[in-house]
Parts: structure tokens; C-alpha cells; sequence
């Protein structure tokens, strides 16, 4: 067993709270929830709208994923956090299902949630595999 790394990605979204990025052990990478901020600038408001939050996560995301050397074909699990869940679902599914492939889809909770960090309407957070 190797010991687990611990990746602060210097390009990746400010943390909102005391966190890594990701933690890597044995070929595991464990990704923080993100939410749809703008890694440029934190200051900016989040996106309007389900989809626009749905691709700016995802693409925080992926930023995480690539920055410790996988990507979305290496995710095994996801799990998803919708405020608005009844409302926002069948949006939401429709963004998520263009980062992967149709036969390679990893497994999945999503979760109705009263409340997310900075006002956000949607936060992700996986578990990938390299």
C-alpha cells in the first residue's frame, strides 16, 4: 500500500471549506464536491439555471480529474446533490449524461438536498479509478 497523496490543484476552485481537492490512494482518486464557481475569479455570482451549473461542475471537475492525471472515463462513482430536485432533475440528467460515455456510465446517487455552499443549486463529487 502506498501512502495517499492529498492534491490541492492550483488552477482548481477555491476551497470553501478545510479540504483537498482530491486524496489518491492505491490508483483511487477521491474528488471533492464542487460547485459551479469560476476558478479565475471566486468573487463571480454562479451561473443561472440547472444547466449552466451542471457544465461549470462538471468542468471543475474534470479540471480535479486531469490535474491528478485521470478523467472522466476513469470514474467509477458519482454522487450528486440537487437543492431543487423535483424541478431541476431531468435538466440535470440531460447536462450529466454528455461527460460520458453512454456505456460507460458510472454508478450514482443523487440526492435532494435544503441546502448547498455559496448558494449553489447543484454539487458533485465522485470517486474515480487509474
Amino acid at each position: 500500500m502506498t501512502d495517499a497523496l492529498f492534491h490541492m490543484i492550483a488552477d482548481a476552485p477555491t476551497p470553501v471549506a478545510p479540504y483537498s481537492h482530491a486524496v489518491e490512494k492505491d490508483g483511487w482518486l477521491f474528488v471533492t464536491g464542487q460547485l459551479a464557481t469560476d476558478p479565475a475569479n471566486d468573487d463571480l455570482p454562479l451561473p443561472d439555471g440547472i444547466e449552466a451549473q451542471t457544465h461549470k461542475v462538471m468542468d471543475n471537475l474534470r479540471l480535479v480529474l486531469r490535474a491528478a492525471g485521470a478523467d472522466f472515463e476513469h470514474v467509477v462513482c458519482v454522487r450528486a446533490f440537487l437543492v431543487h430536485f423535483e424541478r431541476d432533475y431531468a435538466a440535470f440528467n440531460r447536462v450529466y449524461a454528455r461527460y460520458f460515455a453512454p456505456d460507460r456510465l458510472p454508478a450514482r446517487t443523487t440526492i435532494g438536498v435544503t441546502q448547498l455552499a455559496r448558494g449553489g443549486i447543484v454539487e458533485i463529487d465522485l470517486i474515480a479509478h487509474r
